[in-house]
């Protein structure tokens, strides 16, 4: 069949499945997998070989790419040790685990290749992952999760690249593998940094959309590349970048970039998202079929794949009770007294004298005095991060992790595409390996489907309370207002505000608008002099900078923070077409 045919094939497929998914109460990846394994089976379809770095560098990337800039940065800070335990320590003991296992069951096998089939089975799957967005669970462990897999590829891919290489050359140590680790996560997050950071700044530069939107699509496959040629994790490097310029994004882009990339890259990971799991169903014949050449049957490797399942659920229960158990210790630490103690101590230094400030400001005592702008900028940077880790600890008391959640972090870490890639990387002349290449699909396919299908029944069984992210939520987008309309307030006040060519507002209007804005919501500011307009639109970027300042703050949620930023934009965009239509 025509390639060209085959693709609009698939985009239909793919489409028509996320529309009825729901209807029928099946995630949309899951209606894709059913519907390639039937494809699969029919005789006279003849499914092209895929070849694993299509997955691993055509597909991935992007799709990696785009489900970072979207990735709430506080809560992920917030909880990054959480996330670098579950991506790094969990995929190590898995693979261990895993290695041992398939030791004891497959008679003569490599240890080595062991431990590179126990790296490809141990990480989470990010396209999986998705599965959970559509459940209803909460935001902290949608986070936990997504962290989970953007990063634990890079862990694995380490370990099967470092098993593989030492089965060439016959031999391996323990500092080559920690260097080898060490420096593919290393370089991938400088390489990835500075890749986010430069596109960030470049299409600042670029106003055309269009023109700005197709430097966008290249970002992910421009900072995979380079990584991947010195040695590190490209599928990291992306992530990175996509974390930066997700951040980035808020200061940096127009509303209508912001739109745009909003609206682009959820059709591409709709896209490619929906590939990946058709893909998956669409590989079972030929996977069965080079096993069955291969003189192995059924029924071994769907025993292999069942224990190795187990095995990663024990591993990951452990792991996941562990981690459960010392987040509750940290959402009951007394580090709040600490620091309220610490912040009444800044209060104090501030009402004091400029010599008293700079003497007990000061880092070191006896060393230079301070000048009063070095005190202020110290004092400011104490009640920063003291305001910061208070946000922090009320997070933490706010959403704690409790057995129930920790119930779904296991149950939803499935394993899907990725997986089958990687295994497909394994050297042709690795002994039994169709049979370990079937084992690795059924892993992935019977996690994809058991967990998957039964998340949303787990997730009713548990009862789990559902409103709370909603209603903080709510709260939190109230006080954001408010805090806003502060902002806006101040500027009208003190007349700091000019049009966009530089000229000042007539200080009448002003007047006129602040008495306005303070008698009504924002939304029903209702103007349509031209002036007016002029000076809603330098209200709107007053309250933007603000909102970029609270963003750094850590007392707001990263969902509020872009609700308030969407709402912007929307009126900015609104009034910007309102004045071209005038002029």
């Amino acid at each position: 069949m025509d390639p060209l045919i085959v693709l609009i094939l698939g985009i239909v497929v793919i489409a028509v499945a996320t529309a009825i998914g729901p209807r029928l109460k099946i995630a949309g990846p899951l209606v894709l997998v059913i519907i390639g394994l039937g494809v699969s089976t029919v005789p006279f379809v003849e499914i092209p070989l895929i070849e694993p770095e299509i997955i691993l560098v055509g597909i991935l990337p992007p799709l990696l790419y785009s489900a970072a800039i979207s990735l709430p940065a506080i809560e992920f800070r917030r909880d990054f040790s959480s996330v670098f335990g579950l991506s790094v320590v969990l995929v190590i003991v898995s693979s261990l685990a895993l290695a041992g296992f398939f030791l004891l069951f497959v008679p003569g096998l490599n240890p080595l290749i062991g431990l590179a089939l126990g790296a490809i089975l141990s990480p989470t799957d990010a396209v999986a992952t998705s599965i959970v967005k559509r459940v209803g669970v909460s935001r902290r462990v949608v986070t936990l999760l997504e962290g989970e897999s953007l990063l634990n590829d890079a862990t694995a891919l380490v370990i099967l690249r470092t098993a593989i290489a030492a089965v060439v050359a016959g031999t391996v140590s323990v500092g080559e593998f920690v260097g080898n680790f060490a420096w593919g996560v290393v370089i991938a997050v400088l390489v990835g940094a500075v890749v986010g950071y430069a596109n960030v700044r470049l299409r600042a530069w670029i106003a055309n959309s269009a023109a700005n939107t197709a430097i966008g699509f290249i970002i992910p496959f421009v900072a995979y590349l380079p990584t991947e040629h010195l040695g590190g994790s490209g599928l990291v490097a992306a992530v990175v970048a996509g974390i930066m310029t997700g951040q980035g994004a808020m200061r940096y882009s127009t509303p209508e970039q912001r739109l745009s990339d909003t609206l682009n890259w959820r059709t591409i990971e709709l896209v490619l998202e929906g590939a990946v799991f058709l893909i998956m169903g669409l590989e079972l014949r030929e996977i069965v079929r080079g096993n069955v050449e291969a003189g192995h049957g059924i029924l071994l490797p769907i025993g292999l794949a069942l224990g190795a399942l187990a095995v990663i659920l024990v591993v990951r229960t452990a792991y996941v009770s562990f981690l459960v158990w010392a987040q509750s210790r940290r959402a009951r630490s007394k580090m709040r007294d600490r620091l309220e103690l610490m912040s009444r101590q800044v209060d104090r230094i501030s009402g004091m004298s400029d010599a008293q400030k700079a003497d007990a400001a000061s880092p070191r005592r006896g060393g230079p005095q301070a000048t009063p702008e070095q005190t202020e900028r110290r004092l400011s940077s104490m009640r920063n991060r003291i305001s910061r880790s208070l946000a922090d600890i009320d997070y933490y008391q706010a959403s704690p992790l409790g057995w129930k959640h920790g119930t779904i972090i296991v149950w939803a870490g499935m394993r899907g595409v990725v997986t089958l890639a990687a295994a497909q990387t394994l050297p042709r002349e690795t002994h039994d390996r169709p049979l370990l290449i079937f084992v690795a699909f059924l892993v992935a396919l019977v996690s994809l489907m058991l967990q998957g299908f039964t998340l949303p029944w787990v997730v009713r069984l548990l009862r789990l309370e559902k409103g709370e992210d909603e209603a903080a939520g709510s709260e939190e987008q109230s006080r954001l207002e408010d805090e806003l309309r502060t902002a806006a307030l101040g500027a009208l006040t003190t007349h700091s505000l000019v049009k966009r060519n530089g000229e000042p507002f007539a200080p009448e209007l002003m007047g006129k608008a602040a008495r306005v804005f303070e008698r009504v919501p924002d939304d029903d500011m209702t103007v349509v002099a031209k002036d007016l307009l002029e000076l809603r639109l330098a209200l709107i970027q007053e309250q933007r900078e603000k909102l970029v300042d609270l963003s750094h703050g850590g007392l707001y949620g990263t969902p509020t923070l872009r609700h308030a930023l969407a709402e912007l934009d929307a009126d900015q965009l609104s009034l910007e077409l309102r004045l071209a239509r005038d002029e």
